[in-house]
């Protein structure tokens, strides 16, 4: 047997029926050419085959008495496949949109704890003449980076697959039952594991705590007491800050992969900062048409992986940190420069915290009182009354650089399904693959109504984004991060009267709001060839 950590249980305590804590992805596939099976048996073949590469297909929860501690798995010996593997056909025409209306439906629903927690859905229909894959699995024994590793245990690098060693012979011990005496013992052996690991980080997280609550000095000697700059202990309200249902709304966008970097490395920011901002401008385009947009700048709850390298684990290490998204900056540029800042903050803060955060602690007696808990604050619509923390979870999981190949099929797209929640009801998961940058938006239906329009506004932010960046990919004898300044200062100028001024440059800036430095480059030294040949 093998006991859940404090943070693997604590997905299990917290469900409820209008908030399920599965994770999932929605990729659409191409069949090989000439193709005539039946991708759905082929499919599930496939999958048997592999199903011993990663435990979290194999193994289900047993729960303790009474709920007293945190359950365990148990390898389950009569998995039944067909309710594992199943097949729908969309009704015509088969649309894109049918598709993502139709992963929010299966997204909504719970999984069944008596089975191994995870469901596959093979969907064909498609007018593209294209099938679907869409996975879901229970948070509680998976987080991204072990989703990672859980999908190199299905996908292959090539369209004929890899040989796969089958898994070696064991004798059946017929249905596994574990006396109550033994699992209350198990119960308490696991709890004084689990505070005697908590005893041992108690110096080091007392070390992280006061470093994250005495912040260091500065060159003149004094401690800066405030926040890092951007965040509060609490943001403005907003329609997304409420309490949910169970109805799910779905849309995945792509960016391609090579202009979100190229945005990064002009402007000296990361690729997450990138994303980031991208979000932002698209959440504040929805929230201004409708005159909802506040004032303050919404704050994001950003997961960071607490994974040592290489460990491939099918359990969760990881934590949050809150960023702002600066969405009171109209400017794009502007906005990006101030979530930059922000994250390098923010980041050095984790990461001075990083180890101390534990993510196994005792909870002998405590899963009744959080799932009662958890209840109470979803029914009671507490939600809709507390300033938020945070408004939106955004995650930036890295994905393949390489095609994936799945049961013979190539995998056209990768767009992550994840977890809204009472107080946010969006989550928008970012998943790279194959040179594009997939963002999944996953919402409550009745906050998030218009999903859809999020998602375009996501388009339109990044084209905006990256032709602003792109001016500024000439500028001479500069850093990225001075070209991002220059950049929005020009932006800048071109909105200010000069007066008396006739400067051809800014006449040009303000025709096309966005200067080429190269184009100014090429006129300076047009003129001085004038000059010279006079």
């Amino acid at each position: 047997m093998k006991h859940l950590s404090g943070l693997d249980a604590t997905f299990l305590h917290i469900e409820s029926p209008e908030m399920p804590m599965h994770v999932g992805s929605l990729n659409v596939l191409d069949l090989p050419p000439g193709y005539e099976g039946d991708f759905y048996e082929d499919a599930k073949a496939h999958i048997a085959k592999r199903m011993h590469l990663a435990e979290a297909f194999t193994r289900k929860l047993v729960l303790m008495p009474f709920d007293l501690s945190n359950p365990i798995w148990v390898e389950d010996e009569n998995i039944d496949l067909d309710y594992h593997v199943r097949h729908v056909t969309l009704p015509k025409p088969g649309t894109n949109r049918q598709l993502q209306a139709y992963v929010a439906r299966l997204h909504s629903s719970l999984l069944d704890r008596s089975r191994p927690l995870w469901e596959f859905f093979i969907i064909d229909g498609l007018k593209s003449g294209q099938v679907a894959l869409y996975t879901k699995a229970h948070h509680a024994g998976i987080d991204g980076q072990a989703g990672v590793a859980v999908a190199q245990a299905i996908f292959d690098l090539t369209a004929e697959g890899r040989t796969v060693r089958p898994p070696r012979h064991r004798a059946r011990r017929g249905e596994y039952h574990l006396g109550m005496a033994e699992l209350a013992l198990a119960a308490l052996r696991n709890t004084g594991h689990q505070i005697r690991q908590l005893v041992r980080m108690t110096p080091a997280m007392a070390r992280a705590a006061r470093d994250l609550v005495v912040p260091d000095k500065d060159e003149n000697g004094k401690r800066n007491w405030r926040l890092p700059k951007g965040v509060k202990l609490f943001g403005p309200r907003t329609p997304l800050n409420v309490a949910i249902t169970n109805q799910r709304v779905f849309a995945g966008r792509t960016i391609p992969l090579a202009e979100a970097k190229a945005i990064a490395k002009r402007l000296g920011v990361s690729l997450n900062d990138v994303v980031m901002a991208t979000t932002a401008g698209a959440l504040r385009r929805y929230l201004k048409d409708t005159n909802e947009l506040p004032t303050e700048s919404m704050m994001a709850a950003v997961p960071i992986s607490l994974r040592e390298a290489g460990d491939t684990s099918a359990n969760n290490q990881v934590s949050m940190m809150r960023m702002t998204l600066a969405t009171d900056i109209a400017d794009p540029l502007e906005r990006l420069k101030a979530i930059n800042e922000a994250s390098t903050v923010s980041k050095a803060m984790v990461g001075r915290m990083k180890t101390a955060i534990p993510t196994d602690f005792p909870l002998l007696g405590a899963p009744w009182l959080i799932s009662g808990l958890a209840a109470l604050f979803g029914r009671s619509r507490i939600a809709n009354m507390l300033p938020p923390v945070a408004h939106v979870v955004i995650s930036n999981v890295p994905g393949p650089s390489m095609p994936l190949f799945f049961a013979g099929a190539q995998l056209a797209s990768y767009y992550p399904v994840s977890i809204p929640a009472h107080g946010m009801a969006l989550n928008v998961t970012v998943q790279s693959y194959n040179g594009r940058l997939d963002y999944g938006l996953i919402g409550c239906s009745r906050a998030v109504p218009d999903i859809l329009e999020i998602g375009d506004n996501l388009l339109t932010e990044h084209k905006k984004l990256y032709e602003l960046a792109m001016a500024t990919q000439s500028l001479p004898e500069t850093t990225p991060m001075q070209a991002l300044i220059n950049a929005s200062s020009i932006k800048q100028m071109s909105r200010k009267k000069v007066a008396g001024s006739k400067t051809p440059t800014l006449k040009l800036v303000t025709k096309a709001k966005t200067v080429s430095a190269k184009g100014v480059a090429n006129s300076a030294a047009k003129r001085a060839r004038k000059a010279q040949g006079a």
